[in-house]
């Protein structure tokens, strides 16, 4: 006879813990490598990496055009600054001129050779 009235098929059951299983020690594949995947796959690897080569050398062909473009328009800048000194000076030179023809009383005329 059972003590306290505990009948062996009226126990509680008790529900077994759930283990999840352990997938750690089998080992996984790279899923990137490229040797592991489809052909197609690797042919669309290739094809970025080439890609991406092609893009970086835009890239270094762009800083270079630009390195070129800011090299010419420095040169435009220091040419057009002679431009206006040289001018300036023409100028200058021209009212001295004219001021010597005037004191000389040398006639101007645009017809004549030269004055």
């Amino acid at each position: 006879m059972y003590p306290y009235g505990y009948y062996p098929e009226y126990l509680p059951v008790q529900p077994e813990t759930y283990v999840p299983y352990d997938y750690s020690y089998i080992e996984q594949p790279d899923v990137y490598d490229i040797d592991r995947q489809p052909p197609q796959f690797q042919g669309l690897e290739r094809r970025i990496r080439q890609l991406e080569r092609q893009n970086e050398d835009q890239t270094r062909e762009l800083a270079r055009q630009n390195r070129e473009i800011n090299r010419i328009n420095q040169e435009i800048s220091r040419l057009n600054q002679n431009d206006e000194r040289h001018t300036r000076r023409l100028n200058r030179i021209n009212q001295r001129l004219r001021a010597v023809e005037n004191r000389l009383q040398i006639p101007f005329s645009a017809q004549e050779d030269g004055f």
